[in-house]
């Protein structure tokens, strides 16, 4: 990827990231698969531009929030509701929470 790149895969990051609502979320692959890069190419992107966005509805695929911001998007999710799962509710249910990036 060239500098000249980054803005517009940026762009396209950050234009999916705002279409997901509220108590939901999609993961760096999903969005990835949407815009045609990586999931590390998308991490990037929200670790550089993130903070634009609602940027605690992007998850790693596991379901568990964005490192070193986890007690920050934990608050985030029980404020919107998102389900969460595990023993200290640590993780989001994505079998609930996904949203479909697919869907227009």
């Amino acid at each position: 990827m060239t500098v000249h790149e980054l803005p517009e895969l940026a762009d396209a990051v950050l234009e999916v990231v705002d279409s997901v609502p509220e108590g939901k979320v999609v993961t760096y692959g999903d969005i990835g698969k949407v815009v045609g890069a990586g999931p590390r190419q998308v991490g990037a992107v929200m670790s550089e531009y993130g903070a634009m966005v609602t940027w605690w509805r992007v998850l790693r695929a596991d379901g568990r929030p964005p490192q070193g911001h986890e007690d920050e998007a934990l608050a985030h999710y029980r404020e919107e509701g998102t389900p969460l799962k595990g023993v200290f509710l640590d993780r989001v249910d994505l079998r609930r929470a996904r949203f479909d990036l697919t869907t227009p």
